[in-house]
This record gives C-alpha cells, structure tokens and sequence, in this order.
C-alpha cells in the first residue's frame, strides 16, 4: 500500500484529502506544519507528499527544499489556497524547487487522485 503525507494547517483539508485518498485504498499520515511533516516523512516510509504552501512554523515551499534536500526524488503536490499574494504565484515558486504537480484550492479531488495515481505508477524502464 502506497502511504501518503498530507501537510496542512487546516483540519478540514487534511481530513478531506485523508478521506478522498483512503477511499482509494492509499494509507495516509497527516501533519499541521512543516516541522511536523519533516519528522513525520523521517519516521515513515512515504511514497507521495502533498503539501500546503502557506502554514505556520514551516511554509510549504521551505518544506519543499528541506525535503529536495534529504531526497532529491521525493514525489511532492503542492497545494495552495493563496494568502499575501495569489495562489498561483505560490505555487509558481513550488514549481521552480522541483515539484512537478500543483493545485489551487478548492482542490479537485477527482483530478487530484488521476495525478497521484499517475505519480505512483511504477516507473517502465
């Protein structure tokens, strides 16, 4: 079972997302912020992380490099809602440290599961 991390400050996000990706049978570890998803991407086995940008403690897009860091293969979707400035250009900057998918909240759950079903494919050499 592929295991997933989901990084948002918002309860509701992260249990909208838990929800949608259990029900396709993805195991899920949750966290509120980034210092808590570092420890949790240490402590576990994860496949695919889906972060928020904008967060508390850790913003997503110093989560992201921390983790490029650690492993330069790391799958991560970058999710944002906006906050000082518009989403896009949020997830503009996600895109430039490496992270291949990102979407704008409300996040379209069923386009959502087609690119992380897409990103955990195996890979044909």
């Amino acid at each position: 079972m592929n295991k997933i991390l989901i990084v948002d400050d918002d309860q509701q996000i992260r249990d909208m997302l838990r929800i949608t990706l259990e029900r396709e049978g993805y195991g899920v570890v949750e966290a509120g912020d980034g210092v808590q998803a570092l420890a949790a991407y240490r402590a576990n086995s994860i496949d695919l992380v889906i972060t928020d940008i904008v967060m508390p403690e850790k913003e997503g897009i110093e989560l992201i490099m921390e983790m490029k860091s650690l492993d330069a293969d790391v799958k991560i979707i970058a999710i944002s809602g906006g906050g000082r400035i518009n989403p896009e250009d949020y997830l503009k900057w996600a895109r430039r440290f490496g992270v291949a998918n990102t979407f704008s909240k409300p996040v379209d759950r069923q386009k959502l599961l087609e690119v992380v079903a897409q990103m955990l494919a195996p890979q044909v050499a």
